[in-house]
């Protein structure tokens, strides 16, 4: 039971209000976050989760490089908008797909985000890398990724096989955080640092 509610607090009750960048909708920076949750998920780290137990308290630490415009009543293609990306472009042959990045963000650690993160995150996510997620729920999403490349510090582009305009819709679902680095996955399960605007503490009970 003491288990259950340190994890509950942990992701659902204390979220400290911090700006990693300029926040679109913050209205003061700093202060607690107490929210009411409904459950005790397994961890804290999105990419190894499947439920909105895990997905509804964590999408506030996180950044996509895309997202679905949130004051839009429906999801569509129409309402998907940078996120940590400032725009992007498919080539002619609708292949490839690039992003410039932000240059101004940072992880709740201090770090700088660059275009590696996203790198690193999609390399995980298709077993690419020597980082390895515990569950990986969503890599079916991925099989028509063949590679996500760097061209400088803050551009990114991801090769597909073959055509497929609803990737860019993958990207901007709440199940597609941008992890950092520099920060293994297992420490993504209990201490996950983000971008977002929320960062987790821990409260004594």
């Amino acid at each position: 039971m003491k288990r259950h509610l340190r994890v509950l607090t942990a992701a659902g009750l204390a979220l400290i209000a911090m700006s990693a960048s300029e926040a679109a909708f913050a209205e003061k920076q700093g202060g607690v976050l107490r929210m009411s949750h409904f459950d005790s998920p397994a961890s804290m780290s999105l990419h190894e989760e499947a439920t909105a137990a895990a997905n509804r308290p964590m999408m506030g630490v996180f950044n996509n490089l895309v997202m679905y415009k949130q004051d839009v009543p429906q999801n569509s293609m129409q309402s998907i908008v940078p996120d940590l990306a400032v725009s992007w472009l498919w080539s002619e042959e609708g292949t490839e797909l690039t992003f410039p990045l932000r240059k101004d963000v940072r992880w709740h650690d201090g770090r700088a985000f660059t275009a590696k993160d996203v790198k690193c995150t999609w390399d995980m996510l298709t077993g690419k890398s020597d980082d390895k997620l515990r569950l990986n729920p969503r890599k079916s999403w991925y099989r028509n990724l063949q590679e996500v490349t760097t061209n400088v510090d803050y551009e990114v582009t991801f090769r597909l096989k073959r055509p497929q305009p609803s990737f860019l819709a993958l990207l901007a679902s709440g199940w597609s955080p941008i992890y950092p680095c520099h920060v293994a996955p297992r420490e993504m399960r209990t201490r996950p640092i983000g971008t977002g605007p929320f960062q987790i503490c821990r409260i004594q009970t």
